[in-house]
């Protein structure tokens, strides 16, 4: 599988983000990110790859069945495509909380090349130079965070538990405790994810949603004939950020929908779970800080 000519130029159209290729491996980037010289962002499509079947081809979700080799050999390529080793990744342990941790040096490798000492993760932050965060997705939504004065990094998984539950929240707070980060000081990104029209949701989990949001907000919402509701996750986490104190001009939504576009991006909705899982990569790049720092 691999990108024609007329899907590149569909994404590399649209406002916030583009596409580089490095080989055969696709990279979607956030424009604004691509922006701040000591950053490197980037978020994984299937395409690019060595898992095949319902994995095809660019799978880099331990969890979901696929030959663990062929996993390793997909992040060795997609951070080749980066410019990142494996080496200095460390890879969240999600499970829908809104848990968040910092990591340093001593994390590198966790979750692709060695066991992880932490479980239960769904954000990572720091603030260390050449420790690139690894987060997973395969349509809940991928959340950015650069602190641009202070220069640390936040990356979280927000489904619609960590939506309601606002890790957004959370992130930010724990970037505040450790780093002293402060929201007017914050760019942040909401990645590829699935879209409103793409999201069934049954009533409780309206409900939830009415409940944590103002009525202002409740736009993110929308009513079906058969008793559910389409969920705007994309809109209810921009809320969070706005709610936070992040400011409107320094946040980038999201251009593409996972289940929309299943053909070139791991959906588990489009696919009734029969799929291999995307990441979003942050890093603090240690070859530029050295001298900006």
């Amino acid at each position: 599988m691999k990108f024609c000519e007329k899907q590149l130029m569909r994404i590399a159209g649209l406002h916030t983000t583009s596409v580089v290729e490095s080989g055969s491996v696709p990279v979607i980037c956030y424009d604004r990110l691509e922006k701040i010289p000591w950053v490197k962002n980037g978020f994984s499509t299937r395409i690019g790859g060595v898992s095949t079947g319902d994995y095809e081809s660019m799978n880099l979700s331990f969890t979901v069945g696929d030959d663990e080799a062929a996993v390793l050999e997909n992040f060795k390529r997609f951070g080749a495509a980066l410019g990142i080793s494996v080496e200095d990744m460390v890879y969240s342990h999600q499970t829908h909380t809104t848990n968040v941790m910092r990591v340093d040096a001593s994390h590198k490798g966790m979750g692709i090349l060695c066991d992880r000492t932490y479980c239960d993760i769904d954000g990572l932050v720091t603030n260390e130079p050449g420790l690139c965060l690894v987060t997973s997705y395969a349509d809940c939504v991928p959340l950015y965070f650069v602190d641009i004065k202070n220069r640390a990094v936040g990356l979280s998984h927000s489904g619609w538990r960590g939506t309601v539950g606002n890790i957004c929240k959370n992130t930010l707070s724990l970037m505040e405790r450790e780093f002293g980060t402060k929201p007017k000081d914050v760019i942040s990104c909401i990645g590829p994810s699935i879209c409103k029209d793409c999201y069934e949701v049954s009533l409780d989990v309206a409900e939830r949603f009415m409940e944590c949001y103002n009525v202002a907000q409740h736009d993110i919402l929308t009513a079906k004939e058969n008793g559910k509701y389409l969920l705007n996750l994309h809109k209810a986490n921009y809320y969070n950020m706005i709610n936070c104190g992040i400011l409107q001009e320094n946040i980038s939504g999201p251009d593409l929908c996972t289940c929309c576009n299943s053909a070139w991006l791991h959906s588990h909705r489009a696919t009734g779970g029969k799929r291999g899982g995307l990441c979003a990569f942050l890093m603090i790049d240690s070859s530029v800080s050295q001298i900006l720092f």
